[in-house]
């Protein structure tokens, strides 16, 4: 069978990236906010390589699935190759990092791997958008945002607090779309969880804050989220007509938040 052949017979971008569109924001924003408040080369580089990390997803799931099945199939083959593309630019990547720079920022990397491997587990199980391994997925991710900045020069500690802040964003993030896509549908949604992980997001970062661990405006950016969140699942909200401009406005929300974190650790 010619790669042609294959290429052919089988969707390029199915096998290539990622399904589930709304991992695309948990992996910019880490890697946005590590460069904002520690810019490095090697930062820089270490994101582009969590890139090709986060893009071998897609692949290794359709090949492990098949694999287990015993199959092999076109799209088995192509997926194969995407993995060993993304997986050899993630490690080379990886290696030439680690060899110039010292291996704390590996860290936050081994912390999430319980969590990676959470993931995968649902993944094998077509269990992927189940309430778990988004919660496992996201919060992994922002590991990304501590190994940046440890990178670019911070402490170890400060940096995992960094990955702290934006799991308080990504935990509630993630129950409130569910419930607004939930409550567009006419369909019973769990409001109690959004807001209360809402509100303890709020009440950690004023911790953090008032213990000089974080800024104040982490603490301001938590209450807009928890704002927009009882807004948005409230009958004041605008209806919105596709799942898709949830996921823009959270994205939009996700790149708000980090900047503004980001610039209050600057200021």
């Amino acid at each position: 069978m010619t790669t042609q052949t294959i290429k052919r017979g089988v969707n390029l971008k199915s096998v290539a990236l990622p399904a589930e569109h709304g991992g695309w924001g948990f992996l910019l924003e880490p890697i946005l906010l590590g460069l904002i408040v520690a810019p490095s080369g090697w930062g820089l580089l270490f994101g582009i390589g969590m890139l090709a990390a986060f893009l071998i997803h897609q692949p290794i799931k359709i090949t492990a699935k098949d694999w287990l099945k015993h199959r092999h199939t076109d799209r088995t083959a192509l997926a194969e190759k995407f993995m060993l593309a993304y997986g050899a630019s993630a490690g080379l990547i990886l290696i030439v990092v680690a060899q110039n720079k010292s291996s704390d920022f590996l860290i936050p990397l081994v912390i999430a791997l319980p969590l990676m491997a959470l993931q995968f587990a649902y993944d094998l199980r077509n269990d992927s958008r189940d309430l778990i391994p988004e919660l496992a997925g996201g919060v992994a991710l922002g590991a990304i945002a501590a190994s940046v900045a440890i990178l670019g020069g911070w402490d170890r500690n400060p940096a995992l607090i960094l990955w702290g802040l934006l799991a308080a964003r990504t935990i509630p993030s993630i129950l409130y779309v569910r419930a607004r896509l939930r409550l567009e549908k006419s369909k019973p949604a769990d409001f109690l969880s959004s807001h209360l992980t809402h509100g303890l997001a709020v009440l950690m970062a004023g911790g953090l804050a008032a213990t000089d661990q974080t800024h104040w405006l982490s603490v301001v950016i938590m209450l807009v989220l928890f704002l927009r969140a009882a807004w948005g699942l409230s009958e004041y909200r605008t209806p919105a007509k596709r799942a898709a401009i949830i996921g823009m406005q959270e994205m939009g929300y996700g790149v708000f938040t980090v900047v503004v974190i980001g610039l209050g650790y600057l200021a």
